[in-house]
């Protein structure tokens, strides 16, 4: 199929390259001139393990190419992905002018009986007034929410593990929306991979509903090692002994610093400004409890430090471990360590921050922390240690090695990443989240 993918960020731009790697004939359209040109140079403007070589080998095949320019190729696509983004705004629901310009582009070029497939996080309603703009030129549209996980994005969009569609009421329009769909997916669908067919509503709120229920998950762990702190629990055991309820499972029960990124916190602040507009006041009360537990957490290890260097920060060395919100992606949006960092700089103390790929981002940021790639360097002279961002390098450190270059040997596992006894027993003084 012909297929065109408006707004090549993280999102757009893995979709695009996935879609070429299924053997569709794909056009990326974006505004930003220099994040095109990357692309079509086969440079990935973003870190994501994987995305650079796929990138490369589909754009050896012709199958895919990118242009802020699209004119008249648009008449000629089948079908088209709305994969822009959707910030917070100022009231905390979804900025929706990137979408509002992605379907002004398509109405004036997309022909006729093609279909608009939305994969923006929306909020719930919007996809219903897309489609009678979009029915003025006889266009229909399909809602296809996306559940990436940085790191893992390539994965997650060859081999999902359900696949959305939220369809129009009238029957005979759905059955066609979701042909053409149908005809998109058909490799992962014969794969056995699930398909749920679903209205507009219901698509658009599948998203931010999962993405809310895993924070409100760490954020129930994240009170819970408060708990643990106070009474001399371990919060990891009491993880894994409910985690073992095949109700409740393991993952996302890892308390520490709390959650990060472009998406969780997005998300749910978006969910409930969507609950407190449809008058779901227990839903909306739930989710902003949700997220000030998370921020709350960042409040601790900050208290946490101060209490660790003896309550004044001011000109103490502290290195920071992690940059980027999580491990494997150089996304700093909302990052905790990050977060961290610069309270602990605002502070007074004297932080350098070490991560192995958001460096370059950080430096944009925040000119005013020291930054170095090397965890052995960054730890040279350190008073306190705080592993904020679970990287493979950083938890694989030797204890005894590390505690070579500092000067005082106290971490922070703002994670609950370390081994505890294997540090102790270095000679450092450790402190977990709810240990």
């Amino acid at each position: 199929m012909k297929i065109s993918v408006v707004g090549c960020g993280y999102l757009g731009a893995v979709h695009a390259a996935c879609m070429a790697e299924l053997g569709h004939d794909v056009l990326g359209i974006d505004v930003d001139e220099t994040k095109v040109a990357a692309l079509s140079a086969g440079r990935a403007p973003f870190y994501e393990p994987g995305f650079e070589e796929l990138l490369t080998r589909v754009l050896g095949t012709g199958r895919l190419r990118f242009t802020t320019a699209p004119g008249d190729d648009l008449a000629d696509v089948d079908l088209h992905f709305i994969a822009v983004g959707t910030p917070q705004s100022g009231t905390g629901a979804a900025d929706l002018s990137y979408v509002d310009a992605a379907i002004t582009t398509l109405l004036a070029g997309a022909a006729p009986g093609s279909v608009v497939v939305g994969k923006s996080t929306v909020p719930v309603g919007t996809a219903t007034q897309l489609a009678d703009r979009l029915a003025e030129r006889d266009i229909a549209l399909v809602w296809n929410p996306e559940f990436l996980r940085e790191g893992f994005a390539v994965a997650d969009t060859l081999h999902p593990d359900r696949i959305v569609y939220g369809v129009p009421a009238d029957p005979t329009d759905a059955q066609e929306a979701q042909a053409a769909l149908d005809a998109v997916y058909r490799d992962l669908l014969e794969e056995g991979i699930p398909r749920i067919v679903t209205d507009y509503p219901t698509a658009e709120l599948v998203k931010t509903a999962a993405n809310s229920f895993l924070a409100t998950k760490i954020s129930f762990i994240n009170a819970m090692a408060h708990l643990c702190d106070t009474a001399g629990a371990d919060v990891t055991v009491l993880a894994d002994a409910i985690g073992h309820d095949p109700r409740i499972g393991r993952r996302f029960l890892q308390a520490g610093v709390g959650f990060g990124g472009g998406c969780l916190p997005k998300d749910i602040r978006a969910l409930q400004a969507s609950a407190d507009l449809h008058g779901a006041v227990h839903l909306a009360d739930l989710l902003g409890r949700v997220d000030s537990i998370n921020r709350e957490q960042r409040d601790r290890i900050v208290e946490l430090a101060r209490t660790h260097v003896g309550g004044d920060l001011s000109g103490r060395a502290i290195t920071i471990l992690g940059a980027a919100f999580k491990p494997l992606s150089d996304d700093v949006r909302d990052s905790p360590a990050l977060d961290v960092a610069s309270r602990l700089a605002d502070l007074g103390a004297e932080v350098t921050v070490c991560d192995p790929q958001a460096l370059p981002v950080v430096a944009r940021s925040h000119p005013h922390l020291t930054l170095e790639d090397d965890p052995r360097a960054a730890l040279k002279g350190a008073e306190l240690v705080l592993l904020l961002t679970e990287w493979d390098q950083f938890v694989a450190l030797d204890p005894a090695e590390a505690a070579t270059g500092v000067a005082e040997r106290v971490i922070i596992d703002g994670r609950n990443a370390l081994d505890p006894v294997a540090w102790r027993e270095a000679g450092w003084t450790y402190a977990g989240v709810g240990r």
